[in-house]
């Protein structure tokens, strides 16, 4: 394909692209296929001489979308939005274009550079204490990583160099493996389950603090086990805090387990995956307060910022706690800038060595949304799964099982798992909505996530109108059912 080609294909893709995300409402939200589906549908080795675009674009809907779930579709209430927008799409596009691996200044300032100062401005939007900024001169700053279970484990790792460092200081005659082997973080029984492969991943033990009748961690409960723990000679390293956890978008309370950590030397990371969107509307930055006694915060602008994946906004207080426990030098990596104190190699504060030119994506969405766009789109979300709230709650069949705060809400049919597991089933089977559940205490629960960029008021109560015709089919069923045995 030469340029001239290129030029007509990319016009032709584009338009597809458009089409599909315009009409995206008129395709049934979960495929209909098994697994295995794809592979007799194409050859089994490539092909020895190149095929025409026209072959592989007429394939993409005969191959590719049958299998497709359809994220982007005002019917997908599943799991957490994933964001899109056309500024992003085009900035992914510049970004292959441009195609650099900006793993170290020298490799590309631009991009290098422009993630600073674009995570400087994310920063700034939801009101991070300063010293969390990278500024002109400041300690900390941010990073684009691929997810937060990334952002997770860069913490976990650097908390643990840093903890093994200083005990090493204090007793000298510890060695890294007795320091290891004692060794403990802690999270929220609610946290995502990525926080436990972080530490099965950093090879260190991990325990579930209990969450409290909101389902968030308190402080009360973490010092109970902190204290339990050095008691029987463990070091306490780690705390993952989260902010609208997965479950049911609860917070834990960071003014209460905030000064516990600052006080037992414990890096207290914050994990607002989804949540953190949020803090750019002033009515919901109060659930971010006590950051200030964090280590380590990251939310994706990739689930509810309408930058597309993969875009995990993380910031530090300490950037030379990153580079400390992951900085190495090789010669082919050296550049004559690097000793001077104005650069960031992003290589040292990441796993990969490579990395792609993300923050386009974010200058693209921050300059042509402006924060106000961005504010609305958060505010929209929250005011339709609000609407839904009161659909369910007018039904006197169903219960809500945790506090609406924002896009996600939490309900179920009033009886037993089995009833609702069922319910959940023929939800999915009949693939006019998508949702996917969850466990609270001994409850089996629904989640509606309000997901997509192009949902409204009339995609809410078609859901319900659904669900709750769904649900009464099924109770006539289950009585007839029950009558019987």
């Amino acid at each position: 394909m030469d340029a001239a080609e290129f030029r007509k294909r990319g016009k032709e893709m584009v338009d597809y692209i458009a089409d599909y995300l315009e009409k995206i409402d008129k395709r049934q939200v979960f495929p209909d296929v098994e697994p295995g589906y794809l592979r007799p549908l194409i050859p089994e080795c490539a092909p020895q001489d190149p095929e025409s675009f026209e072959d592989v674009f007429k394939d993409i809907e005969k191959i590719i979308m049958p299998g497709v779930t359809h994220w982007h579709s005002p019917y997908f209430f599943a799991y957490f939005p994933a964001a899109s927008s056309f500024p992003a799409l085009l900035a992914d596009m510049l970004c292959g274009g441009i195609g650099c691996v900006g793993f170290s200044w020298a490799a590309s300032p631009a991009c290098t550079e422009l993630e600073t100062v674009m995570l400087d401005w994310l920063g700034k939007m939801i009101n991070l204490p300063e010293e969390f900024l990278a500024g002109k001169d400041g300690q900390g700053g941010g990073v684009i990583q691929g997810s937060a279970s990334e952002a997770t484990l860069i913490s976990l790792l650097a908390a643990r160099t840093r903890t093994i460092r200083r005990m090493q200081s204090e007793k000298p005659e510890l060695t890294e493996a007795d320091i290891m082997g004692r060794l403990v973080a802690y999270t929220s029984d609610q946290a995502h389950s990525s926080v436990e492969r972080a530490a099965l991943i950093g090879g260190v033990k991990i325990k579930n603090i209990s969450s409290d009748e909101t389902f968030s961690v308190c402080g009360s409960a973490l010092k109970k086990v902190l204290d339990e723990d050095k008691a029987s000679g463990l070091i306490p390293f780690f705390f993952c805090a989260t902010l609208g956890t997965t479950p049911c978008c609860s917070f834990d309370k960071l003014l209460e387990v905030g000064p516990i950590c600052k006080k037992e030397n414990i890096w207290m990371h914050i994990d607002a995956a989804y949540a953190g969107s949020a803090f750019i509307c002033p009515e919901f930055r109060h659930l971010l307060n006590g950051v200030e006694f964090a280590d380590s915060f990251n939310f994706n602008p990739h689930k509810w910022l309408l930058v597309n994946f993969d875009c995990s906004a993380m910031w530090v207080k300490k950037r030379s706690d990153l580079t400390g426990a992951f900085k190495l030098e090789p010669l082919y990596l050296q550049h004559h800038h690097q000793e001077s104190g104005l650069v960031t190699d992003y290589r040292h504060w990441q796993i990969p060595l490579g990395r792609r030119f993300r923050s386009l994506k974010l200058w693209f969405v921050l300059r042509m949304y402006g924060v106000t766009g961005l504010q609305e789109h958060i505010r929209k979300h929250v005011r339709l799964s609000h609407q839904f709230k009161h659909l369910v709650l007018q039904d006197e069949r169903f219960e809500i099982c945790a506090e609406v705060v924002l896009g996600l809400v939490c309900f179920r049919l009033k009886g037993s798992n089995e009833l609702n597991k069922a319910l959940l089933k023929s939800i999915n089977e009949a693939k006019k909505i998508h949702l996917v559940p969850c466990h609270l205490r001994e409850k089996f629960v629904l989640r509606f996530a309000v997901c997509s960029r192009t949902v409204e008021s009339t995609h809410i109560k078609f859901a319900w109108q659904h669900i709750s015709q769904l649900a009464t089919d099924l109770l006539k069923t289950w009585e007839q059912n029950h009558h019987k045995q």
